[in-house]
C-alpha cells in the first residue's frame, strides 16, 4: 500500500541555530527519488529520474536543471506570457552548475543510464537561501532512490560578520559580510567550493571552509537516517570488465608509436596532431587482426584506453620527474604578455596573454540607464556590474554551434565576483560598466585570464579601482598518500589530473575561489598546499601585470560617457520632464545625452562627449535660473489684468509689470500695449521673495540713453501701493487693483 502524502518521512537536523527538514513521500511519489527541504518557509523539492540508455554516449548523461517558481514569492512572472518559459535565468543556470559539480563524480564510471535531477524553488520567505537547500536535496533524493550513489555530501554557505563565521547566513546577513562561498562537503573532506571574498587571507579561507564543513556534519547524519527509514533498493551495478588482452595490445602498440614522445611536446596543436597520429596507427594496426577484425566494437574502445595510457604518462612522470607536459616544474607560470589600449575605439582594452591561453577583454561604460534588470524571486534587482566570458569554437580549434553555454555563463560569474570587489562605489563613480572576455586561444585556464585581463581593461579605460586582481588554477596530481599541486595548469593537465582550483585576489588577499576535483574529497593539507603555491603565482602575475600598466590611467578614454552631476530646485523637476516627458525628450534628441533625475532635485547627466554634456547642462539650468536685479529679459506675456500684465521672465518665474511701467507715457489699458503670448523686453526692476517686479518703461528709457535709476521705477504710484504680486499668477494684485478704484 502507498505512503499517506499527508503522514510523509520526515527527518529534521539542525544547523547554525535553524532547522532543516527533509521529507518524503508528500510529493512526486513517481519519481525514483523525491525529497522536500525546507528551512523556514523556503522549500525546495528535489526529484531524481532515471532511465537505461540505448546505447553509449561516450560520456555520463546527467541531467540537473534548477528552477524559480515565481508563485514561491507571491509574485507574477514579468515576461510576456506570464509564466517561467524560455531559458533559465543566470541564477538558475548557476545553481544547477553549484548542484551538478560535487554530485557528478559520485555516480561510478559506467553506469549506463541517463539521470535527470530536477529541483524547484516552490516557497521563498525572503530569508533563507534556497540554492543550499536544492544542493543538499539533490544528494538526499539521490541517497533513497535506486541509483548507485558514492554520498552523501551536503552543501553549505558561509558568510563572516565581525570577524565571526556565520553558516547559511540571510539576505541582510549577506549583504554585511566581507565573506560569501557555497561548498559541499562529504563526511571527510571537502568537494566542491564557490565564492567570493573581500580582501581575505588565504588562512581565513581555509578556517572557514574547515568551519563549515565541521557545521553541515548534521546534514549528513539526517541523510543516513532518511535513506534508513524510505530509502529504496539500490539497483544492480558491475562495472564494465576490462579486456586485458586488448588494453595490452593497445598499450604496447601506442607505446612503439610514440605515445611517450607525443606527451612531451610543449605546444597544444603540435601535441594534439601528434597523439591523433598514434591513435590513427593503433586502429590501423588492430584492423589487420582477424581478431579485431571480427570485434569492431573493441576497436570504439582505442580512443579511451589510450586517454588512460596518456593520463598515466603524464602523472608518472610529474610524480617520478617533477617534469610536466609542457617541460615546466610544479611551480612555474607560463610567459605572460600583456598589452593595453588594443581596440582605438573602445573604452578600456587589453590582451593577455598566458602560454598558449589569450584574451582580448574589453571594459565599457555606460549611463545608469545601462543596468541590468532581472526579474527574481526577491523583487526586480539591477546590476551596475557585468562580466561575460565568450569561448567562442576558434578558440579551440573546433566547429561547433555558437551559443551560450552553462560553462561560459559559469566562468563569467566567476570572474566578475572576483573583480567586483575592487571597483569605485557607485555613489562616486554612477557608470554602469560591462567587461567582456574574448578567448582567442585556450589551453588552460582561460577564465583566470578574463580576471587579469578585466582588471586591465578597466585600468586601461580610467575606472578608479582600488587595485588589480590576478587569477591562477591550480591543479592536482594524488597518487595513494602522495600529492603534488600543479602550478598554472594546461588544458590536459586539467583533464588528466584530480583537480581545478582556480583562486583570483589582489596582493592583499583573495577576492575569488572555485574549486572541482575528480576524487572523493580534499583533505586540509592539500588546501594548505594549493592556496599557498596560488598566492605565490598570483604576486608573479601582478608583478607582470604592473609592468604594462601600473595604475588606472588619469582620466576617462574619450570615448567614454561623460558624466556630470547637478542640483537643481525640486519644485522644477516637472519643468525640465516637461508634459509627457516633452522637454527631457528633447534635451535627449539634442545632445545624446541620458538625464537621471531624482526627486531630490540631483539631475545625474550621461553624454557621449564634453561638448553634449556642456549643452545638456546648459539646457537643464535653463528650467532652473533665478532672475537678477537690473538684468533686461525677453518675457512672454501669460495674464492682462486690469493693473498690469503677468510676464514669463524665466521658466516657471512669473513677474508683474505694472500699467505704470509698461510705457514712458500714461497708458489706460494694459491690453493697449500687451498682447496674449507675445515678447515683451522687460528689466527687472524689484524682488522681494517669490515676488517679482519687471518694467517695460525701464528699457524704453535706456534706448533713450538714459540710465536706470533704481529709486525712480522701483514701485508704482502711491494709489497702487498695496498692490501685490506672488510671481504665480498676479490674482492678488487683480483683488488689490479692483479695491483700490472702489
Amino acid at each position: 500500500m502507498s505512503q499517506d502524502i499527508f503522514n510523509p518521512t520526515r527527518v529534521v537536523a539542525e544547523i547554525g541555530g535553524k532547522e532543516i527538514i527533509f521529507e518524503n513521500g508528500r510529493l512526486a511519489n513517481q519519481a525514483d527519488g523525491a525529497v522536500w527541504m525546507q528551512s523556514g518557509g523556503t522549500v525546495v523539492l528535489v526529484t531524481v529520474c532515471s532511465q537505461p540508455l540505448e546505447s553509449d554516449k561516450g560520456f555520463f548523461p546527467l541531467t540537473v536543471e534548477y528552477s524559480e517558481k515565481m508563485y514561491a514569492a507571491g509574485r507574477i512572472p514579468g515576461s510576456f506570457f506570464r509564466r517561467e518559459i524560455g531559458r533559465p535565468s543566470e541564477r538558475e543556470t548557476l545553481v544547477s552548475r553549484l548542484i551538478d559539480r560535487p554530485i557528478r563524480p559520485l555516480f561510478p564510471k559506467g553506469l549506463g543510464e541517463d539521470v535527470q535531477i530536477l529541483a524547484s524553488v516552490i516557497s521563498a520567505d525572503q530569508e533563507n537561501e534556497s540554492d543550499v537547500l536544492a544542493l543538499t536535496g539533490a544528494s538526499a533524493a539521490l541517497m533513497v532512490s535506486s541509483l548507485p550513489f558514492e554520498g552523501p555530501i551536503a552543501g553549505g554557505r558561509i558568510g563572516r560578520l565581525d570577524g565571526r563565521f556565520v553558516l547559511n547566513p540571510s539576505f541582510e546577513q549577506q549583504e554585511k559580510s566581507d565573506l560569501n562561498i557555497i561548498f559541499a562537503a562529504s563526511r571527510d573532506a571537502l568537494t566542491m567550493v564557490e565564492g567570493d571574498a573581500r580582501f581575505l587571507t588565504e588562512d581565513v579561507i581555509i578556517e572557514a571552509l574547515e568551519w563549515g564543513k565541521r557545521e553541515i556534519q548534521p546534514l549528513i547524519d539526517a541523510q543516513f537516517r532518511l535513506c534508513e527509514l524510505c530509502g529504496k533498493q539500490k539497483m544492480e551495478f558491475t562495472a564494465p570488465e576490462e579486456d586485458s588482452f586488448l588494453v595490452a595490445r593497445v598499450h604496447e602498440l601506442a607505446r612503439k608509436a610514440g605515445l611517450d614522445a607525443a606527451m612531451r611536446i610543449p605546444d597544444k596543436l603540435p601535441r594534439k596532431q601528434a597523439r591523433k597520429a598514434v591513435k590513427d596507427h593503433v586502429i590501423e594496426a588492430l584492423k589487420e587482426n582477424d581478431v579485431f577484425m571480427e570485434n569492431p566494437e573493441d576497436l570504439k574502445r582505442v580512443p579511451d584506453i589510450i586517454g588512460d595510457l596518456e593520463k598515466k604518462l603524464v602523472r608518472e612522470r610529474i610524480v617520478k620527474e617533477g617534469t610536466r607536459i609542457d617541460g615546466r616544474d610544479v611551480r612555474s607560470v607560463r610567459p605572460i604578455q600583456i598589452q593595453t589600449g588594443v581596440l582605438p575605439r573602445a573604452h578600456g582594452s587589453s590582451l593577455f596573454r598566458r602560454g598558449e591561453t589569450k584574451s582580448l577583454v574589453i571594459a565599457t561604460l555606460g549611463s545608469t540607464t545601462d543596468e541590468q534588470r532581472m526579474d527574481s524571486l526577491t523583487g526586480d534587482v539591477t546590476k551596475r556590474f557585468m562580466l561575460h566570458y565568450n569561448f567562442p569554437p576558434y578558440c579551440v580549434g573546433e566547429v561547433k554551434p555558437v551559443r551560450v553555454s552553462r560553462r561560459e555563463i559559469g566562468h563569467g560569474a566567476l570572474a566578475e565576483k572576483s573583480l567586483r570587489p575592487i571597483l569605485p562605489p557607485d555613489e562616486d563613480f554612477p557608470f554602469t560598466l560591462r567587461v567582456v572576455a574574448e578567448t582567442m586561444e585556450s589551453n588552460g585556464s582561460s577564465s583566470m585570464a578574463a580576471v587579469c585581463g578585466g582588471s586591465l581593461a578597466l585600468m586601461d579605460a580610467g575606472v578608479p579601482i582600488s587595485s588589480p586582481v590576478a587569477g591562477v588554477a591550480m591543479g592536482l596530481i594524488k597518487e595513494s598518500d602522495k600529492f603534488i599541486v600543479l602550478t598554472d595548469i594546461l588544458g590536459d593537465e586539467d583533464a588528466l589530473g584530480d583537480m581545478d582550483f582556480k583562486i583570483a585576489g589582489t596582493a592583499d588577499g583573495v577576492t575569488g575561489v572555485q574549486m572541482d576535483i575528480k576524487i572523493t574529497g580534499l583533505t586540509t593539507d592539500i588546501m594548505k598546499a594549493a592556496m599557498q603555491q596560488a598566492r605565490e603565482a598570483r604576486l608573479h602575475i601582478l608583478g607582470e601585470m604592473a609592468k604594462a600598466l601600473a595604475a588606472p590611467r588619469g582620466e576617462l578614454s574619450p570615448y567614454a560617457p561623460q558624466h556630470a552631476e547637478v542640483f537643481v530646485n525640486p519644485d522644477i523637476i516637472r519643468l525640465i520632464i516637461g508634459p509627457g516627458g516633452k522637454n527631457i525628450k528633447a534635451i535627449t534628441a539634442a545632445t545624446g545625452a541620458s538625464v537621471d533625475i531624482e526627486d531630490s532635485g540631483k539631475v545625474s547627466i550621461f553624454a557621449p562627449t564634453a561638448e553634449a554634456l556642456a549643452k545638456a547642462r546648459e539646457m537643464i539650468s535653463y528650467y532652473d535660473q533665478r532672475p537678477e536685479l537690473g538684468k533686461n529679459y525677453r518675457a512672454k506675456v501669460r495674464k492682462i489684468l486690469e493693473i498690469g500684465v503677468i510676464v514669463e521672465v524665466l521658466p516657471n518665474v512669473e513677474a508683474l509689470v505694472h500699467v505704470s511701467q509698461l510705457d514712458i507715457g500714461r497708458v489706460e489699458q494694459p491690453g493697449d500695449v500687451a498682447r496674449l503670448g507675445e515678447d515683451m523686453l522687460v528689466k527687472v526692476i524689484e524682488m522681494n521673495g517669490d515676488r517679482i517686479r519687471a518694467s517695460r518703461k525701464a528699457v524704453l528709457l535706456e534706448e533713450q540713453g538714459h540710465a536706470w535709476n533704481p529709486d525712480e521705477t522701483a514701485r508704482p504710484p502711491r494709489h497702487d501701493r498695496h498692490d501685490r504680486h506672488d510671481g504665480k499668477g498676479g490674482s492678488g494684485a487683480d483683488r488689490n487693483g479692483r479695491r483700490n478704484r472702489r
